[in-house]
């Protein structure tokens, strides 16, 4: 019998990612294991995804969320837990998403037991080694063997650093796919009933070091929420990292601001695609939002996900320019621009056959 395809998941995106790819190769006959590294252990930031979008139960839960600590530590009880599974269990190939801790430690401990690696949305590049998630990509990308690209830049960037053109495919987005799949069960109203949300609102999320590590930037995040909230309210899911921070600064004291704990997957979409604008600093929500058609602001200085500036979608901004951007944006309506090729909702069963064809053929 062979090897199974091993999926190391760690962290919200990467469930959203790996639900079309888990399915497509089931669809295909392939024996197929789910590691659960528990770098989130906030059950709404975890256990809730598998549900909602039907992945199987993890085999296991290594719990290294529960580590805390630095972003070495997390990593390492990542590769001590992932390297144990892997001696115990071997893949045939070892599947990783986007660019969390989880998925180089992975990497990392697949390349050193000399096991192929396959990497969903490689490529991705903001040209800011200040981002943990920049190092992440580079390393995962310069240890695997397959490499699945989101969209055509990435395909510039990864032959730039001398990988393998061959071993480099455009396949669309799964995040997209999974979106698409899911459409009719967004259920804006519900959402809205639940949160005390008028027919218009503003979505924010903040969860980056560089905004919320820092009390004054915090506080100046803050302070342009609350000058949105006089115009338009503002509904902001708070990140656990981030929390602290925020409600010190006074988030929830202006009474059109609504703060809640992070939602499940259709909750959360089903909020997005009723905004009239979203404010954020996570990149999957740039891409959800672009397929959604709300206007979307970065509060960042670059972005890993540049399709979504070139198409429209989305614009960067700083601190200082949130409110009036958010604002405008609000007045501007919905994007109507073309949608980047291949966010057709069939990502998953592309890279299905690829990770077929490469394992019948030996790699």
């Amino acid at each position: 019998m062979l090897a199974p395809i091993t999926h190391v998941l760690g962290a919200r995106p990467n469930f959203v990612k790996a639900a079309p790819v888990i399915r497509a190769l089931a669809a295909l006959g392939h024996r197929q294991r789910v590691v659960h590294t528990g770098q989130h252990y906030d059950e709404r930031l975890s256990e809730v995804f598998f549900v909602q979008l039907g992945l199987p139960a993890p085999d296991v839960n290594l719990g290294v969320g529960s580590a805390g600590g630095s972003h070495a530590q997390q990593t390492a009880a990542a590769m001590t837990g992932l390297e144990q599974d892997f001696i115990e269990h071997p893949p045939g190939l070892v599947v990783v998403y986007g660019d969390v801790n989880s998925s180089v430690a992975a990497a990392l401990v697949a390349a050193k037991l000399q096991i192929p690696i396959a990497h969903v949305e490689a490529g991705l590049r903001s040209f800011d080694n200040t981002m943990p998630e920049e190092i992440n990509r580079r390393l995962t990308d310069q240890m695997s063997d397959l490499m699945f690209a989101t969209s055509p830049e990435a395909i510039g960037y990864l032959a730039n650093e001398g990988r393998p053109v061959s071993a480099v495919h455009l396949v669309g987005n799964p995040m997209i796919d999974t979106l698409m799949a899911n459409l009719d069960r967004f259920d804006t109203a519900a959402v809205r009933a639940g949160l005390d949300l008028p027919e218009r609102y503003v979505v924010a999320t903040l969860h980056r070091p560089s905004n919320v590590d820092d009390p004054a930037v915090a506080a100046g995040l803050v302070k342009a929420l609350h000058e949105i909230a006089g115009v338009i309210d503002v509904v902001i899911p708070v990140h656990p990292r981030g929390r602290a921070v925020l409600e010190a600064a006074g988030l929830s004291a202006h009474p059109a601001v609504h703060a809640c704990p992070p939602l499940g997957y259709l909750e959360f979409m089903g909020l997005v695609r009723g905004a009239a604008a979203v404010a954020t600093d996570s990149g999957g929500v740039q891409e959800e939002t672009t397929l959604l058609r709300v206007p979307c602001l970065t509060v960042r200085p670059n972005t890993e996900r540049p399709i979504t500036i070139t198409s429209g979608s989305n614009r960067l901004i700083t601190s200082a320019e949130l409110a009036s951007a958010v604002l405008k944006a609000c007045d501007d309506g919905p994007y109507t621009g073309e949608l980047p090729p291949l966010w057709d909702g069939h990502a998953g069963v592309r890279i299905g056959r690829i990770i077929t064809d490469w394992l019948a053929s030996d790699g």
